[in-house]
């Protein structure tokens, strides 16, 4: 079980400027020390305040490379693809993003590929929550929760689509665990994700220091 870093904000606007300051001062301490930096990061609606505030920062982009933690089953562009927010956010930036191969008409062979090409170790895991306890796409009683041997992973149609994700093993790569929640309804999730409830998909991702970031509607007991 992890132990987690609980730091609140007044808002879900300051927690993700401290977010993407959190990101650079990360990706700066592993460059000095062994000149590049993997990172994962994952979609949703909350990140991509933290992602735009980490834009502007200055930061040593061309040492850097960026894994998908998850991406919808869609075309390249659509507005519901994590990817698109991300070039949105990041595009401006000599960064390489490795993009999820989600439009390979095998995806249990894409997702393999997908797989060789992530490192040994990641220096930086970025994770949302979702109200139902839900990481990255591994969301409750999905099969994809129990893969073992796989580092990535087809899930069951979840909110309309279906996704390509990291699996436990993927996700318990990273050195760094940094969580950004925001809003009153992951109040419970979050609640559990402290308390090292395993029970919820979120309780069972594991790494050496985890920090959590959240606003005041979601951190409220």
């Amino acid at each position: 079980m992890t132990g987690h870093e609980l730091r609140e904000f007044p808002d879900a606007e300051t927690a993700a400027r401290a977010a993407g300051a959190f990101m650079a001062s990360r990706i700066a301490e592993t460059i000095s020390s062994q000149r590049q930096c993997a990172i994962a990061v994952s979609g949703g609606s909350t990140p991509w305040p933290a992602f735009r505030a980490l834009s502007a920062m200055d930061v040593a982009w061309d040492h850097v490379s960026i894994f998908q933690v998850d991406e919808r089953i869609a075309p390249d562009g659509d507005e519901h693809r994590n990817l698109t927010q991300l070039d949105e956010c990041l595009g401006s930036q000599p960064v390489h993003i490795a993009a999820m191969p989600v439009t390979d008409a095998d995806l249990d062979a894409a997702a393999d590929a997908y797989a060789a090409q992530l490192p040994d170790r990641f220096d930086l895991v970025h994770l949302g929550l979702g109200p139902d306890g839900h990481t990255a796409s591994l969301v409750p009683d999905d099969p994809v929760l129990l893969v073992r041997d796989r580092l990535v992973a087809i899930t069951e149609p979840y909110q309309g689509h279906r996704r390509m994700t990291l699996t436990f093993p993927a996700l318990d790569r990273g050195d760094l665990v940094l969580w950004l929640v925001a809003g009153a309804d992951k109040r419970d999730a979050l609640a559990r994700l402290l308390a090292g409830d395993d029970s919820i998909p979120a309780g069972r991702v594991t790494a050496p220091r985890s920090v959590v970031m959240a606003d005041a509607a979601a951190a409220s007991r």
